[in-house]
């Protein structure tokens, strides 16, 4: 499962760069550097909480971008893989 979270989250520092570079969007870059690193932050620290709590906020953040652009990449792809990464934490805390 930390497997899981450790691509999650160098996805998201690499989507927050190729955000800034495509588009030239520095929100991209520092809310992909910024939640990415804190993944993997959750990894290093075993801290299932933190990475639960990033994971509901981008689905939320995700959520409101894809009603914005209707576009499936990026927002939509980030969305199903911020939930699986929800679920995941949630299950592994939980039970």
């Amino acid at each position: 499962m930390n497997i899981y979270f450790i691509v999650f989250g160098i996805l998201l520092i690499l989507g927050g760069f190729f955000g800034y570079t495509k588009a030239g969007s520095k929100p991209s870059l520092i809310a992909g550097t910024v939640s990415g690193l804190l993944i993997l932050l959750g990894v290093y620290l075993h801290s299932l909480a933190l990475i639960f709590i990033v994971s509901v906020l981008l689905v939320g953040a995700f959520i409101a971008r894809l009603k914005k652009t209707k576009k499936f990449m990026p927002s939509g792809l980030l969305l199903v893989l911020s939930l699986i990464s929800s679920v995941l934490s949630f299950l592994k805390l939980f039970t």
